[in-house]
């Protein structure tokens, strides 16, 4: 079938929406026409080279949108179902055994992989094949073939248009809270960015009951929406000696501290702001440029500390259960990711990248 797409022809190039074949589902996979699919850091930074995709290529991994069609064998979903697009997992080693997905053994291939198992292209264009598949998906089109594991189906009172966030990075902050940190009630926390993820970490942290909620943030309307979603103080990092005005909140420092935000700057200052038996939890992807930054600190600082350090994917998200859980917590108005989304058509697609980048918008989702 015929479908529109933004394609990125060579590393680094921009996103051009063109005209492409999509084939038809085969077994086990999901045709899904995309209604609405978020913009993510990692997006751009597939783009740029840093996501193991091959060119040309199709990226977008947070669609959402209407099942058509589904392959042989497929139960889980049916057509006319509402879904949200998620990563991709094998379900059969030993993490998805224990339904911890986004560790699966095979998550390369499936995610990044660029083809299907077999090596044949599924969306074609001009000159040939085109890379795709992204997170088991790549949904920046008005169409997207995904398999029967990365599909949630989701209750319809949902907006569609932007439930799609909630299929990487939403999931990805809130859950880093929520399930990997498992921050306590009371429990004291620091998140470094204010980006769509570190706000969905803020909200994740109200829900935990923690305080308080100390935002790192150098954007002055993502440290006021910060604010508004619950957190208790909001820092802009640019503004003088940082860890003194942290310090002043939490003099012996944070049970926890979450980077979201992958800046290298960010990430080597950690230890000033954690308490003694502290965990920093980490998120946030470096530029590419910086693939080899190191973790922050001294062995000796790490040891005195007892610190806990833990690298966090998806939020430790089992999607089937934890979108739905978040879909019911925006329904009762306590994840309300929609106050920071801005959406753009798809054809706005390099716009839409440059306003978030530039501060301009915090959520973008395209809508095709």
């Amino acid at each position: 079938m015929k479908i529109t797409a933004a394609v990125v022809r060579q590393t680094g190039a921009p996103f051009s929406i063109e005209t492409a074949e999509l084939d038809a589902p085969r077994e086990g996979e999901v045709l899904v026409r995309i209604v609405g699919v978020g913009l993510c850091h990692t997006d751009v930074l597939a783009r740029e080279g840093g996501m193991r995709m091959r060119f040309p290529a199709v990226f977008g991994h947070e669609g959402a949108g209407i099942v058509e069609a589904v392959g042989v064998g497929v139960t889980k979903v049916k057509p006319g179902d509402r879904v949200v697009l998620t990563f991709g997992s094998c379900g059969h080693c030993p993490t998805c055994d224990i339904h911890e997905p986004a560790y699966c053994h095979n998550r390369v291939g499936i995610n990044y992989g660029g083809v299907r198992p077999d090596g044949s292209f599924f969306i074609h264009g001009e000159g040939g094949g085109i890379h795709a598949g992204f997170f088991a998906q790549s949904s920046f089109g008005t169409h997207a073939l995904a398999r029967e594991r990365n599909v949630v189906k989701i209750r319809d009172e949902m907006p569609l248009e932007i439930a799609g966030a909630l299929g990487c990075g939403l999931q990805t902050g809130a859950g880093a809270v929520m399930r990997s940190l498992k921050c306590p009630k009371g429990s004291s926390i620091v998140i470094l960015g204010g980006g769509s993820v570190g706000l969905a970490a803020v909200m994740g942290a109200v829900l935990q009951g923690c305080d308080p909620v100390v935002v790192i943030e150098p954007h002055e309307s993502r440290r006021d929406m910060a604010m508004a979603l619950g957190a208790t103080h909001a820092l802009d990092p640019r503004s003088g000696d940082i860890q003194q005005a942290f310090r002043q909140i939490l003099p012996v420092g944070a049970a926890y501290v979450l980077d979201t935000s992958g800046a290298p700057a960010a990430i080597e200052g950690v230890p000033g702001y954690l308490a003694p038996r502290g965990t920093f939890g980490f998120v946030g992807v470096p530029p590419v440029d910086r693939a080899d930054l190191k973790l922050p600190g001294t062995l000796r600082e790490v040891l005195g500390g007892g610190f806990t350090y833990r690298g966090i994917v998806e939020g430790d998200s089992d999607p089937d259960v934890f979108i739905p859980e978040l879909v019911d917590r925006f329904l009762e108005g306590r994840f309300a990711f929609d106050r920071f989304v801005k959406t753009y058509p798809l054809k706005d697609i390099n716009r839409a990248v440059e306003d978030q980048h530039e501060g301009r918008c915090i959520k973008p989702v395209l809508i095709p």
